[in-house]
């Protein structure tokens, strides 16, 4: 089987070729069973990325972005790449990510599952987990009411378990899902594009399924946004609403656009608050 493995990476090194290092000790407990092609999109690294990754892997396909990319983007130019050529699969990969030894061989038993019981590949979610604590930080997540947006997240519990929202830190979709469903959509900057990919998954009724058991470590070190949001000038506020690494709000207004369009008022809505008035906005959040 052939595997076309996605990342996209900027300025961080040491974790891009941890996560490669992990990746290629995995493809060595699978041996022939997957031949692996990795294509990794520079989004315009000056700490010297590109340079360590082709001494210390240099059959990664090394792509050059234009500094403008962020996740999705980068993602999305990774896959375009890979699918100029023939793959049964895809995996997109967060260069952050550490993975277990054995991820490659739970995706081919994902697969094999999958196509048992569905009859059909589909996209099978890798759960991440923290460095220190062992609680889940990535992975999958069960809608529980389409008009607030809550989910519920799914930490592995030794099944297979089926929903809408998946991240992907580790991620693999199978031929039979890009064959109806295509690559990540246009329209989003950095996140929530994993979001949009799986809910499009879903409403085609193309298996999402979350893995048995965790498959990498992935620290969730983000820091709280929220946390001096309210006493920042109104132009900083805005930036922030603007930016792919803050707020992104245009990525999550296509993202309720396209899958709960009923929400839109509310979005826009709750955008002007927090903009406006984030005091009232961060004390009504608390409270609800």
């Amino acid at each position: 089987m052939k595997l076309a493995v996605l990342l996209t990476c900027f300025n961080r090194k040491d974790k891009t070729l941890h996560a490669l290092k992990s990746l290629h000790e995995a493809q060595a407990r699978v041996g022939s069973a997957l031949e692996l092609d990795v294509f990794l999109t520079d989004d315009g690294s000056t700490d010297g990325t590109s340079e360590a990754v082709k001494e210390a892997f240099p059959q990664v396909r090394i792509l050059q972005g234009n500094g403008e990319l962020f996740w999705a983007g980068g993602m999305r130019n990774s896959w375009k790449q890979a699918m100029s050529e023939s793959f049964d699969a895809y995996f997109l990969l967060n260069d952050d990510t550490i993975l277990e030894y054995n991820v490659l061989q739970a995706f081919l038993d994902a697969d094999s599952h999958c196509k048992t019981e569905f009859g059909q590949g589909g996209i099978y979610i890798g759960s991440t987990q923290d460095s220190k604590s062992g609680k889940l930080t990535y992975g999958g997540a069960k809608l529980t009411n389409r008009f607030t947006f809550k989910y519920n997240h799914l930490p592995p519990n030794g099944r297979y378990q089926s929903c809408e929202l998946g991240n992907a830190n580790i991620l693999f979709v199978s031929h039979d899902v890009v064959e109806k469903v295509g690559t990540l959509s246009e329209g989003y900057r950095h996140g929530v594009a994993d979001y949009d990919y799986t809910l499009k998954a879903a409403k085609k009724n193309l298996p999402v399924l979350v893995m048995p058991t965790f498959l990498g470590v992935c620290d969730n070190d983000h820091s709280d946004i929220y946390q001096k949001f309210a006493k920042k000038s109104f132009k900083e506020r805005l930036k922030i609403m603007k930016s792919p690494l803050g707020l992104d709000f245009s990525s999550n207004l296509n993202l309720m656009r396209r899958h709960f369009p009923v929400r839109v008022p509310f979005v826009v809505l709750s955008a002007m608050l927090k903009l406006c008035f984030p005091n009232m906005y961060i004390n009504l959040s608390k409270n609800r």
